[in-house]
């Protein structure tokens, strides 16, 4: 891979960062070009951004498995929420166990475990099956939603979670933890202060990502030093501040599979609560969009040129209307055929950008900023 053209100095879009615990994220800090995950055709590094989605994450994964088959892309840095994070660990993870080769097959090993096909037992099938639900709503998750106590602390007494399970039989996180490679930030939110964690690799356990995918009406808080945390995506799905700190790259390519936009009104109750979840789940990085339009704006004018600051450059793999054509129940389906059928989507959507715009990497923004947050 040839030498990363960027200098070290971290670009400093200083409005785009939300309001932070900042006891859970290291001082500012670049990984070294050793450090970053690259295949032998590897010759441009972006940072990646995956967005949380439940079951939807196997889109995500095919997404990663395309662009590690394609093996011109590096990877500097990870940032996710929720699935999304659970997909840059459980990459990263299999990275160091077997390079490109072994990040795909731990991203397979790991979809296949958790799904209803896999290794669950039938009472995780039954937990895990009733989290996908919960993310869009139907007939089965209207049924539990009306049935079941919205507490989890009632409904849900033992906290079972099939994915915590998955996780600690697929990550060797004293590995990952100790290893010098990629950065990787899980975000989670505090639910004592409101505010956004974002947890580095070198303190990642199986809790961090536990408190990351935290459905609140599912699962009870998750608790890392005695603070309770919830769901990551509420804050930041994903939060791409991180990466202004955490990497050389200007580049950024966000994975996001929740819609931002919807022409239609939404009239029965599930479908009130879906568009509530999208638009809540999407808040913060539309803030974020906006804030880096807004500095890049100000770089262009000059008024920032003279003080070190550099444009990030944005680039988005949108699988949204891959996913539009499913009705609710295959948009659920937590089989295996199901998770490979977003697989593919993914590998296709990833392959299609490729060719699009691989070009561009290092160049110029990929996305219309403007357009995506209006």
């Amino acid at each position: 891979m040839s030498e990363h053209p960027h200098g070290p100095e971290p670009h400093n879009p200083a409005t785009a960062v939300p309001e932070v615990a900042m006891d859970a994220i290291e001082p500012d800090s670049v990984r070294p070009s050793s450090q970053i995950l690259a295949g032998p055709k590897a010759d441009k590094t972006v940072a990646l951004a995956l967005q949380g989605g439940g079951a939807h994450g196997s889109f995500t994964w095919g997404v990663l498995d395309a662009l590690i088959e394609d093996g011109r892309l590096a990877f500097e840095a990870l940032t996710g929420a929720s699935a999304g994070a659970m997909n840059a660990v459980v990459m990263v993870d299999g990275w160091l166990k077997g390079g490109p080769d072994g990040a795909r097959e731990g991203l397979e090993a790991f979809w296949r475990e958790v799904s209803l096909d896999g290794d669950l037992g039938p009472t995780q099938r039954h937990v895990f099956s009733s989290v996908l639900n919960l993310w869009k709503g139907n007939p089965v998750a209207e049924f539990w939603l009306k049935a079941l106590t919205p507490s989890p602390y009632v409904s849900n007494p033992l906290n079972i979670n099939p994915l915590r399970k998955a996780l600690a039989h697929h990550v060797d996180f004293e590995r990952l933890r100790d290893s010098e490679t990629a950065g990787l930030f899980v975000s989670a939110t505090n639910v004592w202060t409101g505010k956004l964690a974002v947890f580095e690799r070198d303190k990642l356990t199986v809790d961090h990502l536990m408190a990351s995918a935290c459905l609140p009406t599912v699962f009870q808080a998750v608790e890392i030093e005695g603070v309770p945390y919830w769901d990551g995506g509420y804050l930041g799905n994903p939060p791409l501040y991180p990466l202004y700190r955490g990497a050389k790259t200007r580049d950024i390519l966000l994975v996001q599979i929740n819609p931002v936009e919807r022409r239609e009104t939404p009239r029965t109750e599930a479908e009130i609560r879906d568009r509530l979840n999208e638009i809540t789940f999407n808040a913060n990085l539309m803030r974020e969009l906006r804030a880096i339009d807004f500095i890049d704006g100000l770089i262009e004018e000059g008024t920032l040129g003279r003080n070190g600051y550099e444009r990030v450059l944005i680039h988005r793999i949108d699988g949204t209307d891959a996913l539009e054509d499913y009705d609710a129940a295959s948009k659920l389906d937590a089989r295996w055929k199901g998770f490979q059928r977003l697989r593919d989507k993914g590998r296709a959507a990833a392959k299609s950008w490729l060719d699009q715009h691989y070009a561009q990497v290092g160049e110029t923004c990929t996305i219309n900023l403007r357009q995506a947050y209006q």
